[in-house]
């Protein structure tokens, strides 16, 4: 059908929509007890994956505090040594994976958890970090930001994007090391608004 000349000028752009409510159980399918092919989940190093193991966990608190039930969080980083896997045979040979998905909906206190290895350093002024994607319904695009840790302060203080950072704002990206019995966990709450709004990347 041939188009009425000036039609076109009386729509807009056509608006930009949100994040649905079943984007996680797609993307993370068998943690919400669904048996669809996903090739990443919250298990991110197998046992023999080099360098020490550790769990990373925390909740996306939205602007008033309140955890979100239905955010998905997607992190990538480096093993041990500092290396990304170089393909799915090295990957299933070294136990480690590079990229990990979980939820928020399926934890009694809406908390995303991973199990991995900490992180090399990639570069000589590069501190040791996680890139974290966060998605949650209500957002037209999804979020970018790094994850820090605390005990690498010498390391920090040497991080050219860390250090690009306003310094009233850095402690929004360093996840806080905690010791539960032998098991080493990494606190990392994220921000979406607020006093405390995480920093985000534009990538």
């Amino acid at each position: 059908m041939p188009m009425m000349h000036g039609l076109e000028d009386n729509f807009g752009q056509t608006p930009s929509q949100t994040v649905g409510p079943y984007f996680a159980y797609g993307l993370a399918a068998a943690q919400y007890g669904y048996d669809f092919n996903q090739p990443y989940d919250s298990v991110v190093a197998l046992r023999h994956a080099q360098g020490e193991r550790i769990r990373l966990e925390g909740r996306v608190l939205d602007g008033d505090g309140v955890a979100v039930s239905d955010a998905l969080v997607e992190i990538w980083q480096v093993d041990g040594d500092g290396a990304y896997p170089r393909n799915a045979e090295d990957a299933l040979n070294s136990g480690f994976r590079g990229i990990g998905r979980s939820g928020t909906g399926t934890d009694a206190q809406l908390r995303y958890s991973f199990d991995t290895v900490k992180p090399g350093a990639q570069s000589a002024d590069e501190a040791p970090h996680i890139d974290m994607i966060v998605t949650m319904r209500g957002l037209l695009l999804h979020v970018f930001t790094r994850v820090y840790f605390d005990d690498e302060t010498q390391a920090n203080a040497g991080d050219a994007i860390l250090n690009a950072v306003p310094l009233e704002r850095r402690h929004t990206l360093i996840a806080r090391r905690v010791q539960k019995g032998n098991e080493v966990t990494y606190q990392f709450d994220v921000h979406m608004q607020g006093a405390d709004e995480t920093v985000f990347f534009d990538l």
